[in-house]
């Protein structure tokens, strides 16, 4: 579980995960660069593509819940997952002025849990420093 506390109105953060352009320029931990298709709707798939110096990686998913503005589920399918379907939920709360951000990535190997925990982390600063521009 990762948490963080975004100094915006949920209905923001929100929608900031179900726009392809939003997501090509904060889903990419570290240096990679990202590219994005999104179709937001329950049962809808999605494609990011992270790019990084020498590679890039293909992750795909489908939409399970779409609650706007205060939860999204979506399976989370990429070489790290065993190419086998993991659960990511995000839950938005409203504190103060802001949102406090919950992401669960679930059903994860065991060996990938700290690393998708350094990578959620690392997206979700990237995510505030893109709504903050």
């Amino acid at each position: 579980m990762v948490r963080r506390t975004i100094p915006l109105p949920r209905e923001v953060v929100f929608a900031a995960w179900l726009d392809a352009a939003s997501l090509a320029v904060w889903m990419c931990p570290g240096e990679s660069h990202s590219t994005a298709e999104v179709d937001p709707k329950v049962g809808g798939a999605f494609r990011i593509v992270m790019e990084h110096e020498d590679d890039a990686v293909e992750h795909t998913g489908t939409y399970l819940a779409i609650d706007p503005p205060a939860r999204l589920s979506f399976t989370w399918i990429w070489p790290y997952t065993d190419m086998q379907p993991s659960i990511v939920t995000v839950e938005l709360h409203t504190q103060g002025g802001g949102t406090e951000l919950v992401l669960t990535h679930e059903r994860l190997p065991a060996a990938h849990v700290d690393a998708h925990r350094d990578g959620w982390t690392d997206v979700l600063r990237k995510l505030e420093e893109a709504l903050a521009d």
